[in-house]
């Protein structure tokens, strides 16, 4: 596990979703919140060496739950996220369309 992903990562004013926030905690689980829409979530995740990432979204306040697959790379106070459902769908290649999250804690 990367322990630089430990904290939580939050969308800035220039993201699609303001606010929305995922906090990732050292024994592999994660909860996501998104206050403007009563929005909560959480799941397992496991990152590798080579800047992919899967999460096992096990709960969501509108059921969208499933495995997604990624790459991320932080840089700084920076997390960068280009994440897409599992099903179905290959691991992006690259951090192309990623979306941006700033350490707040």
């Amino acid at each position: 596990m990367d322990e630089h992903i430990l904290g939580k990562w939050q969308q800035p004013e220039t993201q699609q979703y303001p606010g929305l926030y995922f906090d990732f905690h050292a024994d592999g689980t994660f909860s996501a919140n998104y206050d403007a829409m009563a929005i909560k979530s959480g799941g397992t995740y496991e990152t590798f060496d080579d800047g992919r990432i899967d999460m096992d979204q096990t709960f969501h306040t509108f059921g969208l739950v499933g495995k997604f697959i990624g790459r991320y790379e932080i840089d700084g106070s920076l997390l960068k996220m280009n994440l897409v459902s599992a099903d179905g769908h290959d691991r992006p290649e690259n951090l192309t369309g990623a979306v941006i999250y700033e350490r707040v804690e």
